[in-house]
């Protein structure tokens, strides 16, 4: 693990999550939506979530005690900050992407159903 990766894993997920929700809404979607594909990735209820931000959780952790990863998320397939995500090998760094693409998707105004691989 370089150690690029090795600041991002603990980095709080909060610390990110403000600039998700200020890309979205800059698009004309909702911190609720990011909210909404968050929980859809990881099983985390919103209670949940919302205790995660609040408690500045690291990514790492964040994803480690996900309670119910969504098998859907595989098909989560194509590039974000220049690297191909079916390529990562690190998991973290793998899920970290994966949210990355679904923020990204909701910003270029995609619709949830496909965003959520419905």
């Amino acid at each position: 693990m370089n150690h690029v990766n090795h600041r991002i894993y603990g980095m709080s997920v909060a610390s990110v999550y403000v600039h998700y929700v200020t890309k979205v809404e800059r698009k004309g979607r909702s911190r609720a939506e990011v909210d909404e594909v968050t929980r859809w990735l990881t099983g985390y209820s919103q209670a949940d979530l919302e205790a995660a931000l609040a408690d500045k959780t690291t990514f790492q952790d964040f994803f480690d005690h996900a309670p119910a990863p969504n098998p859907s998320r595989s098909l989560i397939k194509g590039v974000i900050c220049g690297v191909r995500i079916e390529e990562i090998d690190h998991p973290t760094m793998r899920e970290i992407r994966y949210l990355d693409k679904l923020v990204d998707e909701l910003a270029k105004g995609r619709p949830m159903e496909k965003v959520l691989r419905n």
